[in-house]
Order: C-alpha cells, then structure tokens, then sequence
C-alpha cells in the first residue's frame, strides 16, 4: 500500500513588500537581495492575518465535503503559534468544519517540525488506510524593523492531504534524520521576535545537509543522480542553491547538473516572492517545483532536505504518481501577482502592529484583505476567527 500526499494547499497573505523598495529605504544594494538571497519580494501579514486563518485558508483551497468528513486528523507545524496551551490545529478543525471525531494537535521543532507531522500522518494511515490526515505548516517570520533577518521575512501556509493511494506524491520511506544541541536560532518565551547566529545558522546548515546526505547514501543506496529534483528549506533561496551545488559532485553529467539546476529554480519561484514561512518553505519549494517544472514525469523521485534550527535535519525522498499535474492549480502566479504592493511606511505599520488589548482583554482589528478566513479581534483574552465573503475584501 502506498501512502503520501494526495493534495497540496497554499495560502499566503493579500500585502508584498518588494525587496527593491526595501533596499532603498535601508541604504543597500538592491543586488544584495535579488542576488546575494535570491529574493524579490515579501508576503507581509496584517493583524487579521495569523497562523490560523492560513493555515485554514490553505487547507479550504483544496479539501471537498468528502475530505472533511473522513479527515480524523489535523496536525500544525508552526514555530509561530499563538497559544502556549490550545493548539492551532483545534482552531482550524473548527473552521473548516471537520467532523467532530478527529485528532487535532500541533507540532513543533523550528522549521522542521512540519516534516515530522508528515511521518507520524504516514504511521496513522499505515494503520488506518481509510483516513486522511491533514498536515499544515503555518508560519509568520517576523524579525523587526532595521534587524539583520529583516529581509528574510515572510508569511504564508502549506496544507497537505496525506492519504493512502495518493494521487500526487508517494513517500519512499527512506529517511534519514539528525538531531544536534546547537543555538543558531532560537526565539525564548520572553522574546516577540528570535535571536539569530546568522553565520553559525549557515555553516550549521550546510554541515547538516552533508553529513545526512552522506549517512542518507549509505543507508539507501541512492545517489543524486537517482533524483529528477532536489528541494530544500528556504530561509532564503540562495543558501539552498549553495546547498544543491555541494550535493553536485563531478562525477554527475552536464545532462544530469542542467536537469536538477532548471528543476530547482522552479522550485524557488514561489519562496522569491514570498520570502521565508519556516516549517512551510521545503514544501512550498516542493509545491513551486511541481506547478511550474514541465520536464517531470510520473515515476520520478524527488529529494527533500528539511532543516529546522535547534537542530533537527532529515533526508527523505517521494515518488510522483500516475496524472500528478491533475492535482496542481495553474493559477497560482496570478494570485500572487493581485498582492497590493506596500510601501515600506506601509509594512512597517501594517507588519509590526502590536494588539493593544483593552482592560478586559478585548480589541476589534481594523478591516484588512484577507483569504478566506481572518482574525476579527480578541474578545475578553479569545481569538475571534470568522470566514471572509466576497464583499469584504
């Protein structure tokens, strides 16, 4: 029995800051983030917009009746929840109207934890092949104003269908996984924003991706040539592109390197003009390289390299089914390219807004374009979630 992905969601917020606009405004090059990240622009969440009305966006945009009525599963990845006690995944099991008897939990580990939800949605259909797990990796990236992680921000969420007999995407089981006790990046209970070691996050990243690519090859077999593509996590595309290059040895063809080069900047045109979104960025360069590649074909394997810092990195690899593209949209640039463009006065006041809650814990947010669901304020310290109408945006 086969068991993966049978359908892909994805929901990102209505407002981008374009990096150019940014880089003026901080006194930099532009080249600094077009090339030296490969970035050109930034999702940015207004206060209506959280983890939760993404993640129920990007599963809304693909889940039938049917879906929601065999769904006993709900899990959230997220380094950016918004509860120490409720899970966002009970949050949006109730938007989505999902039947009553399902389990519904959240994850988490940096930006890998999305990865783990994956593995223990595949252990629960293993035993239940009737079920459907949906996995959503949900995240705002928010670093401050002037802050050296400032132009690696992002919002945006992945949903993830995971059943038997996928139409998409089969897993492989052959993964590989490493944990080590680092501090590269890590956000205390105290703190709004994260600390970072930027450097030390890179050199730990590259290192992790070498050492579990070389135990990957010595468990399974496979070399980088057995792949038609390869993703990564996307801090930011460039540090994925130096990735790739050190898994490319010069025993591989010019034939084989010009395949998986053209592959992964499919797989990135979507993470440049969203920007980092943390337990959603392998999946999402999954999501791009699969909507806009036009070489892939049905039994092809793709490689996957998840990172989350801390440090939790995994290897692991899927097989593309049988009439795949069925299951992709078409459309998804053009909703990209509708985001209303800010200002950089605009994200600074829009991105960085703070609740303000009055003497009883309570507060109605102003009106801002959302997806299909959005935060309308906080009653007596509780989050208020409502659906989004036509008319509204």
């Amino acid at each position: 029995m086969m068991i993966g992905i049978d359908k892909m969601g994805f929901a990102t917020p209505k407002y981008q800051l374009k990096m150019a606009d940014l880089a003026q405004a901080r006194g930099v090059d532009p080249n600094k983030y077009s090339e030296g990240l490969l970035l050109d622009a930034l999702s940015i969440a207004p206060i209506t917009e959280d983890i939760i009305t993404l993640a129920a966006s990007a599963a809304q945009d693909i889940l039938t009746e049917e879906d929601k009525a065999a769904i006993d599963m709900v899990i959230v990845a997220t380094e950016s929840s918004v509860d120490q006690s409720k899970a966002a995944a009970v949050y949006v099991h109730s938007l989505l109207d999902i039947q009553p008897f399902a389990r519904s939990f959240e994850v988490k580990e940096a930006c890998y934890s999305a990865t783990a939800a994956l593995n223990y949605a595949k252990l629960h259909v293993e035993k239940s092949p009737q079920s459907r797990v949906l996995v959503l990796a949900s995240d705002i990236a928010k670093y401050g104003i002037g802050s050296a992680g400032e132009s690696t921000q992002g919002a945006g969420s992945l949903a993830m269908l995971i059943t038997s007999n996928p139409r998409l995407l089969a897993f492989q089981d052959d993964n590989v996984a490493q944990t080590r006790d680092i501090m590269d990046f890590w956000r205390p209970n105290y703190s709004e924003t994260p600390f970072v070691n930027g450097m030390y996050s890179t050199k730990q990243y590259l290192d992790s991706l070498t050492t579990t690519w070389a135990e990957y090859q010595k468990r399974s077999g496979k070399e980088l040539t057995d792949f038609a593509a390869f993703c990564f996590h996307l801090p930011f595309p460039k540090l994925a592109l130096k990735g790739l290059n050190k898994l490319i040895n010069k025993g591989i063809s010019e034939e084989k390197k010009e395949q998986l080069l053209d592959n992964f900047a499919h797989s990135i045109t979507y993470s440049k003009q969203v920007g980092n979104i943390y337990t959603g960025s392998l999946y999402l360069g999954l999501l791009s390289l699969l909507e806009n590649a036009k070489t892939l074909k049905a039994g092809d394997q793709i490689g996957l390299f998840s990172y989350g810092s801390g440090a939790v990195s995994e290897i692991f690899s899927l097989k593309l089914m049988p009439d795949f593209d069925q299951q992709l949209q078409t459309q998804r640039q053009a909703s990209l390219d509708q985001r209303q463009t800010l200002t950089v006065a605009q994200y600074e006041t829009l991105f960085f807004e703070e609740t303000k809650l009055d003497e009883t814990g309570s507060r109605e947010f102003a009106h801002y374009a959302s997806n299909a669901f959005r935060l309308t304020g906080i009653k007596e310290h509780q989050r208020q979630y409502s659906k989004v109408s036509r008319n509204d945006n």
